[in-house]
């Protein structure tokens, strides 16, 4: 059976994988890109943001494991659009109209909106769905291959918190956010389900894996 995955996601010393405050012009809300400028320095990272190249390494090695095997993805509402976005019909993610994901890719809301077929294999389903019902269809469309869980950081708690997820990557960045989304609220000793095993590099982050037994 395919694995479910977690990757590159970032979060701060305090647990945040996102600021508070987010919207259009905040993304992230007020933590901004700070918990994502070490993988914009890495030579994966730069491909995503159309600079002319980065770092190698093991940040980039273990950024890139993002890509590997992947057939799926399943995000939050607030990772495709800012607060209000189903108000908006000409809305189409973030990204422009060649999305990163190259999969078929299920956006959890409870507005659900027609599919999105953009540019590059992307195609954005939208499904009110609990996290099992989710991963049940985005398995399906996977095709034996991996299914990602994208986020945000509620999302992945949530498919955490449901035993649904075989690997997780977390990558904690030195840095203090104070209040935002944060990933570990009510999962309290789930280091006794995986292996668990920390990386850290130079730019200051630690990555941490974390493998079901």
């Amino acid at each position: 059976m395919s694995r479910t995955r977690i990757h590159n996601l970032s979060i701060s010393l305090d647990g945040f994988g996102a600021g508070e405050g987010q919207s259009l012009e905040t993304p992230m809300g007020h933590a901004g890109e700070r918990l994502h400028e070490w993988m914009f320095a890495t030579g994966f990272g730069a491909s995503l943001i159309g600079a002319e190249s980065g770092s190698e390494g093991v940040d980039d090695a273990m950024a890139r494991r993002h890509e590997e095997g992947i057939g799926a993805e399943i995000m939050g509402a607030n990772k495709f659009g800012p607060p209000g976005w189903q108000d908006d019909p000409e809305w189409r993610g973030w990204w422009g109209e060649t999305p990163p994901f190259h999969t078929p890719t299920f956006v959890l809301t409870h507005r659900p909106w027609p599919p999105l077929e953009m540019a590059g294999g992307t195609t954005f389903h939208f499904l009110d769905a609990g996290p099992a019902q989710a991963l049940e269809v985005a398995r399906e469309a996977a095709g034996g291959l991996d299914v990602r869980i994208g986020g945000g950081a509620s999302v992945a708690r949530d498919f955490i918190a449901a035993g649904l997820v075989d690997d997780i990557h977390v990558v904690v960045v030195p840095i203090v956010l104070g209040r935002g989304s944060r990933l570990w609220d009510g999962l309290e000793a789930i280091e006794r389900d995986y292996d668990v095993e920390a990386v850290s590099t130079a730019s200051g982050v630690i990555h941490l894996t974390m493998t079901r037994r």
